[in-house]
C-alpha cells in the first residue's frame, strides 16, 4: 500500500480541526485507510540504519510530528494532503464535493490556442501517446509546490509503474511558446540544459545525458529510469514552437520551463504508453491542484493532434477529460454484501460522503429491482464495479455499524475431495522417496511443446508476457520437473533422482462453464513424477504406477492382474488383500496401439486405461509414462536416461 507522510500541523489546518492522535486514528479507520506510524524527521533519522547522519545534521532536522498513513493503492486522490483532507472533509461533512470545469477558450479569442502536436509515425515506435492540460493562475508557497512535486512522484512509483507506463512533466507556461511539439528523434540529435544542470547551465545531447545519469552519484534517482528509452534509437521528447526542448520524457524536463514560486501558469504533460493511465495520472494531478488556481477547481484544456510527417492530422482528441461517468448497484445487492439493511434514501446520502453524489433511485422497465445510480468524479477511477460502491457504502455506514449476525444457515466446511486426494498422494509418494517439487504455472512455447517433440497446439496465451519464459499456462507439468533436473546437475544421480508434483494444468475448453460463463479454459490436477539415473528406471516408474492405483482402489482388470499369479497358479498376496471400488479397473498397454506419443523412446511407452462407472465401463486413456526420447533430453540438457509419469487425477474421484 502507497504511504502519504504529511505534518500533523498542517493536515490539521487543511481540515480545520484538530485531534489528538487516537482520535485520528479512529477517522482513519472509519474513513478506510491506516494511522501506520507517529513519527518526525528527526526520530526518522535516528532510527535509520542506511543513512548516518553527523550529529549536527540530525538536529537540523524538523522534530514536528508527521503521520504516515496507508493508503489503498487504488485511491490516487489520496496521495496528496490535498486530496485527503479534502476526502476526509467531504466525509465529515464539513465540504461538499467540487465540481471541475474544462473552461473552454471563448470564439473571440485571439490568444494562441494550447495545441499539442504529435509526430505519430515517429513516437509510437517507443511512446505513443500524450495528454496535456493548463492550470492557469494558480498560486504556490513552499508547501503546495512541495505537495506537487510529492504527488508526482508517489504517481511515478504507483500507477506510472517506475515511468514505464506514464511519465509526467510539468513546465512554467509563461517561459514557453505554443504550439507545442511531442516528437522521437535521434539521442544525438536533442541538445538541452537538463534539470539537474541548472545551475551549472550545462548542456548535454540527450544519448550523453543518459550516460552521465547511469554513472553520477549526484543523480541517483534518476538511474532506474535510464534503461526505459536507452537502447532505443530513437528518444521521446516534447519541444515547444521554438524547439525549446521542453523534456526528455520519461527522465528529466528541460531547464528552461522550470516551474518556481513565482510561477502562475502551469503545462502538465504525460507521455505515456497506456492511453487510460495517462487520462487517470492527468485527471488527478488537475484535480488535486486546480483548488489553488484564481478560479478553484477550473482548468484549461489542450487539444492533442497526431499527425503525419506531411503534417496531415490523423486523429485528435482534447485534455483533460475531466468527466463524470454514472454506475449502477442494485439496493439489495449492496444491503446482502454488506450485511445491513438500510433503506435506499440513507444509501443516498452515505454515497455523497464518499464523493459518489448525486446519486438516485432508479427502476428499470424489465427489472422489478430498485437500482442505485451514483455519480463517478474524475478523482474515483477505482469505482468499476457494483462491488466497488457497496464497499464505499460500508465504509460511509461504519464498519463498527455493522452488527455481527449469526448466518441464517447451517454448513459444515470440508475439504475439497479432489485436495484430499492430491495431499494424501504426496504423503504416500514422499514416502517412495520422492522429492516433491513446486514449479511455475507459466513456461514459454519452446518448453510446453517443442522441446517435447509435440507440435505447437491450443493452450492459454499471455496477451502481454513479461518475458519469453511466460508466454502460455502450462498444458502439462513434465517442462517443470525437467528444468528443475536441468538446475540440479550438480546433484548426485547415482542412486537416481526422483521428482514429482501434484498441481494444475490449463487446457482450452469451450464447453467448461463458470458462474454461467463459457470462459474457454480449464483447470486440471496432474501428477508427474520422473526417474533419472545411471539406467532408464522404467520398472522404477511403473512400480509408481501400480502404487498410485492401489492407494486410490482401482483394481487391475483380469488380463493385467493374471500376471500376478504365483508359480502355483495363486494369486500373490498382494492381490489377494487389495482393497478396490467395484466397477473401477485399470490395466496397462503399450503405445503402440493407436501411434506412440513422439516424446517418448521408441518402444519403450506404455498409456494407462481406466474402467469405471464415470466411463460407462469403456476404457479411457488417463496417462502415460515411458522413456524420454534422448532429443528431449537434450532440449534440457539432461544427462542422464530418464522415464516420466503423468497422469488425470481428476478421473479417478
Amino acid at each position: 500500500m502507497p504511504t502519504l507522510s504529511v505534518e500533523k500541523e498542517k493536515l490539521f489546518d487543511a481540515l480545520e480541526k484538530s485531534y489528538t492522535d487516537k482520535e485520528f486514528d479512529e477517522l482513519c479507520f472509519e474513513f478506510g485507510v491506516e494511522l501506520d506510524e507517529i513519527t518526525s524527521e528527526r526520530e526518522e533519522a535516528l532510527k535509520s540504519v542506511t543513512n548516518k547522519l553527523s550529529k549536527q545534521q540530525i538536529e537540523a532536522l524538523s522534530d514536528k510530528i508527521v503521520y504516515k498513513i496507508d493508503v489503498p493503492a487504488n485511491r490516487y486522490d489520496l496521495l496528496c494532503i490535498e486530496g485527503l483532507s479534502r476526502a476526509l472533509k467531504i466525509f465529515l461533512g464539513t465540504m461538499e464535493a467540487p465540481n471541475f470545469t474544462v473552461l473552454q477558450p471563448p470564439i473571440s479569442d485571439s490568444s494562441p490556442h494550447m495545441v499539442m502536436n504529435v509526430i505519430q509515425e515517429h513516437t509510437e515506435q517507443i511512446r505513443p501517446f500524450v495528454v496535456c492540460a493548463v492550470l492557469k493562475d494558480i498560486t504556490f508557497t513552499q508547501e503546495r509546490y512541495d505537495s506537487f512535486i510529492d504527488l508526482q512522484d508517489q504517481l511515478h512509483r504507483n500507477l506510472c509503474r517506475q515511468r514505464t507506463l506514464v511519465a509526467i512533466g510539468t513546465h512554467d507556461l509563461d517561459t514557453l511558446q505554443p504550439p507545442f511539439t511531442y516528437d522521437a528523434r535521434p539521442p544525438n540529435s536533442i541538445q538541452f540544459v537538463p534539470l539537474t544542470h541548472s545551475s551549472t547551465d550545462t548542456s548535454f545531447a540527450a544519448n550523453d545525458l543518459l550516460d552521465h545519469y547511469e554513472i553520477d552519484a549526484a543523480c541517483k534517482h534518476l538511474k532506474p529510469y535510464v534503461p526505459i528509452i536507452k537502447d532505443s534509437p530513437l528518444y521521446p521528447v516534447v519541444l515547444d514552437a521554438n524547439e525549446t526542448v521542453m523534456s526528455l520524457p520519461p527522465i528529466i524536463n528541460g531547464s528552461k520551463s522550470k516551474i518556481t514560486l513565482e510561477t502562475t501558469n502551469v503545462f502538465i504533460e504525460c507521455t505515456a504508453t497506456d492511453l487510460t493511465k495517462a487520462n487517470i495520472v492527468l485527471d488527478t494531478v488537475v484535480a488535486m491542484f486546480s483548488q489553488y488556481c484564481a478560479n478553484p477547481f477550473t482548468v484549461h484544456p489542450v487539444t492533442v493532434n497526431y499527425i503525419t510527417n506531411q503534417k496531415e492530422v490523423k486523429s485528435s482528441y482534447q485534455t483533460p477529460l475531466m468527466a463524470k461517468r454514472t454506475e449502477l448497484a442494485p439496493v439489495n445487492f449492496c444491503n446482502s454484501l454488506i450485511g445491513i439493511n438500510i433503506s435506499p434514501e440513507s444509501m443516498l446520502q452515505l454515497c455523497s460522503k464518499m464523493q459518489l453524489g448525486p446519486a438516485e433511485l432508479i427502476q428499470k422497465d424489465d427489472d422489478a429491482q430498485t437500482y442505485l445510480q451514483v455519480t463517478v468524479p474524475p478523482t474515483r477511477s477505482d469505482i468499476l464495479h457494483p462491488v466497488d460502491i457497496a464497499e464505499d457504502i460500508a465504509i460511509a455506514y461504519g464498519f463498527n455499524n455493522i452488527v455481527k449476525r449469526i448466518p441464517t444457515t447451517s454448513t459444515v466446511g470440508g475439504e475439497q475431495p479432489l485436495h484430499a486426494l492430491s495431499d494424501l498422494l504426496r504423503e504416500e509418494i514422499a514416502r517412495a522417496s520422492y522429492t516433491e517439487v513446486l514449479t511455475h504455472g507459466l513456461c514459454s512455447l519452446k518448453d510446453n511443446f517443442t522441446a517435447l517433440r509435440h507440435p505447437i497446439s491450443q493452450a492459454v496465451h499471455l496477451s502481454n508476457p513479461a518475458n519469453i519464459e511466460y508466454q502460455v499456462v502450462r498444458t502439462t507439468l513434465l517442462p517443470g520437473l525437467l528444468k528443475t533436473l536441468q538446475h540440479n546437475k550438480s546433484a548426485s544421480f547415482a542412486n537416481g533422482f526422483k521428482l514429482f508434483e501434484i498441481s494444475d494444468i490449463v487446457l482450452a475448453d469451450d464447453e467448461h462453464v463458470n458462474t454461467q460463463t463459457i470462459v474457454g479454459a480449464k483447470n486440471q490436477r496432474h501428477l508427474c513424477a520422473l526417474y533419472a539415473g545411471p539406467t532408464s528406471g522404467f520398472e522404477i516408474i511403473h512400480g509408481l504406477v501400480d502404487r498410485v492405483m492401489t492407494l486410490c482402489e482401482v483394481q487391475p482388470d483380469a488380463a493385467y492382474i493374471a500376471k500376478s499369479f504365483t508359480s502355483s497358479g495363486e494369486l500373490n498376496t498382494e492381490e489377494k488383500f487389495r482393497i478396490s471400488r467395484s466397477g473401477w479397473t485399470y490395466t496397462i498397454q503399450p503405445q503402440e496401439d493407436d501411434g506412440e506419443d513422439p516424446m517418448y523412446f521408441p518402444g519403450r511407452s506404455a498409456k494407462v486405461l481406466l474402467t469405471s462407472p464415470h466411463t460407462q465401463d469403456k476404457q479411457i486413456c488417463i496417462g502415460t509414462f515411458g522413456i524420454l526420447h534422448p532429443e528431449v533430453l537434450h532440449n534440457f540438457d539432461i544427462l542422464y536416461p530418464t522415464s516420466s509419469l503423468e497422469l488425470n487425477l481428476e478421473s479417478l474421484l
